[in-house]
């Protein structure tokens, strides 16, 4: 498997703070990766590591086959990136902005103007950005971080400001570059937008990597158990409830059991297709906010 970014045995110091601690991991083409971690976690460093904006202290990092912080990083070019906290000269306009970053990307400006009605700027490109609301400035810092088609993609906090319909419009985007062959990294505290589109998850905790793996390995590896609710007709009776006996929680009509792992759940949801009376199952398996926390109190306890 070829892989893209390769982040190993990495160590990073502010002088007495410790950021960074011995972590590991992998990127890979076509997938799209959640980093995931409170403020401090590490999450910006390892970011500004790959960029080739700060150094490490101890580890290697390779971005397509390359040391980002080397004096030849002719890498560069293929990445696109969004800062937490975009900043623009407010006395260009959106498009004289977008025209900017495509020259330091030897793009030619034109190309990239399609960008600004991709991210809904098309009539405030002639305007300066002195003028932008915060979330048409995080839409301009989306459009220069998607100029020439980048093949690692570095969002930090990308979100941000974005209203709902923009947000759709944002991962549409990214779906796009994934499927085309793209790496896509995302650190974000919005762990509910993250669930159902990240396939494959690092959460960072005081400068270690915790945890790692699409949420099926996560939940596997937690042991966090799957709750199972079954709507009962007639309000159920003990022969009725013998397919689903165990539960923790029950009235005449409704019952919910806790299994372990996807067996236990297979298992119940067959006996439980034999009973006539059930008439609707619910199915919840830990969030990714149960697996942060999960993982977040299991490492401090280790601690």
């Amino acid at each position: 498997m070829t892989v893209t970014v390769s982040v190993s045995g990495v160590d990073k110091n502010y002088r007495k703070v410790r950021a960074l601690r011995d972590v590991s991991f992998d990127l890979i083409p076509g997938r799209l990766s959640a980093l995931v971690g409170h403020n401090g976690a590490g999450k910006t460093t390892l970011i500004k590591l790959m960029l080739g904006l700060i150094r490490s202290d101890r580890g290697a990092i390779r971005v397509m086959g390359q040391d980002p912080a080397a004096g030849e990083f002719s890498a560069r070019r293929l990445l696109g990136y969004l800062p937490e906290n975009v900043a623009f000269n407010a006395a260009l306009t959106g498009r004289e902005t977008l025209t900017f970053y495509a020259r330091l990307k030897q793009i030619k400006p034109s190309k990239a103007w399609a960008l600004l009605d991709r991210v809904g700027l098309a009539d405030a490109a002639d305007r300066r950005v002195g003028t932008y609301s915060k979330g048409m400035r995080q839409r301009l810092g989306l459009a220069q971080a998607l100029l020439g088609q980048p093949r690692v993609l570095l969002l930090d906090e990308p979100t941000t400001g974005l209203d709902p319909a923009l947000r759709q419009t944002f991962y549409e985007i990214l779906n796009e570059l994934r499927d085309d062959g793209a790496t896509v990294l995302i650190s974000s505290h919005a762990l509910n937008e993250l669930e159902d589109r990240a396939e494959h998850v690092l959460i960072m905790n005081q400068g270690r990597l915790v945890a790692q793996g699409t949420l099926t390995e996560l939940r596997s590896l937690s042991q966090l158990p799957i709750r199972v609710t079954f709507d009962l007709a007639g309000g159920g009776n003990d022969e009725a409830a013998v397919s689903i006996a165990g539960e923790i929680n029950s009235s005449p009509c409704r019952r919910t059991v806790l299994v372990s792992d996807e067996k236990g759940k297979m298992d119940l949801l067959r006996a439980a297709a034999n009973d006539p009376r059930v008439e609707n199952i619910e199915i919840a398996a830990p969030t990714l906010d149960d697996l942060y926390a999960h993982f977040l109190n299991t490492q401090e306890k280790a601690a």
